[in-house]
């Protein structure tokens, strides 16, 4: 993996993740701000990302092994989504979100 793929992915992964927890009601982190906001829509979104495309690419067949095209962006905005979904109920039943 080169330099252009790595921030190229990393900002996917942004993408993808402020947008899954902006469309997610109620998300359990909401209350995040400034450098850890920014990490974990970065985390969620390449986790989203990956899920994305091994569903779509691996069990169901769809899309191919470009980079980015949209099938795949929307592959991992769809991903996305649901890791923020199943994340944030992790957090809000085990209660690891409380101060």
């Amino acid at each position: 993996m080169d330099i252009g793929s790595l921030i190229a992915a990393l900002l996917l992964g942004f993408v993808c993740g402020a947008i899954a927890r902006a469309l997610v009601p109620n998300d359990a982190f909401k209350a995040m701000s400034g450098w850890k906001s920014w990490a974990a829509s970065t985390v969620l979104g390449l986790l989203g990302a990956l899920l994305g495309y091994w569903v779509f690419t691996g069990l169901l067949g769809i899309g191919d092994e470009d980079k980015f095209d949209w099938g795949g962006i929307i592959g991992a905005l769809i991903g996305s989504i649901i890791v923020v979904a199943v994340g944030s109920a992790i957090i809000k039943r085990t209660g690891a979100g409380r101060v």
